[in-house]
């Protein structure tokens, strides 16, 4: 099947360029500051600058105040959300940016897909993540999976598929979930933030191949 490939947390040049030259259709930059992986608002303006037009730069927040998201949605294509937004501050989020908004959601059993459904109204794609350990201080990027096999049966036109994937993982995901996307970010890293441009590599030919 064909899907979409979202290789996330980028901060340096040559691993955004080895994510869009292997054929990522999306990349993502985090604005967060306790996550490894933030990077300052100018700077993924630079690294998003000149892009193919098909790829899509992807901002990831977490419960964002209006300030930082005039700041760096200039240089975003679409607003993703990994924190405790309402539906109400999605659509306000929406209506402002007038960007598309992905709402992430984290997954341990069955009744946190139907709950993610309901929460995630008004948002253009769902992107459902291994729920975080409690006390953990990332929301997203903690290389945790959770049985992909719940998503059997989800109707939705556009959402997502992150969490523990990786070159190894990636295929066995998409056979079972058959997601329109896929996620990926410690998974493609040396250590946490350091991304690898070979394993972004491996991962972008993996799921191509699957």
């Amino acid at each position: 099947m064909s899907v979409d490939i979202k290789i996330c947390g980028l901060s340096t040049r040559d691993t955004v360029d080895a994510a869009v030259g292997a054929g990522a259709s999306h990349v993502g930059f985090v604005f967060f500051p306790p996550s490894p992986r933030n990077v300052a608002a100018d700077r993924a303006l630079a690294l998003g600058r000149g892009l193919p037009a098909h790829v899509t730069r992807v901002g990831v927040f977490v419960d964002p105040d209006d300030a930082l998201l005039d700041h760096a949605t200039p240089g975003l294509d679409a607003i993703q959300l990994h924190g405790s937004e309402t539906v109400e501050r999605v659509a306000a989020i929406r209506a402002r940016y007038r960007r598309p908004v992905w709402r992430a959601v984290g997954v341990a059993t069955r009744d946190d897909i139907r709950a993610a459904i309901v929460a995630g109204r008004g948002a253009d794609r769902l992107l459902f993540d291994a729920k975080a350990p409690r006390g953990a201080p990332l929301p997203g990027g903690n290389g945790l999976r959770f049985d992909w096999r719940l998503l059997d049966g989800v109707e939705m036109r556009a959402w997502g598929l992150s969490g523990g994937l990786d070159a190894t993982t990636v295929g066995n995901a998409i056979a079972v979930a058959r997601p329109p996307l896929v996620d990926v970010s410690s998974g493609v890293e040396d250590a946490p933030g350091v991304k690898s441009v070979s394993k972004i590599k491996a991962f972008i030919a993996a799921a191509r191949a699957a």
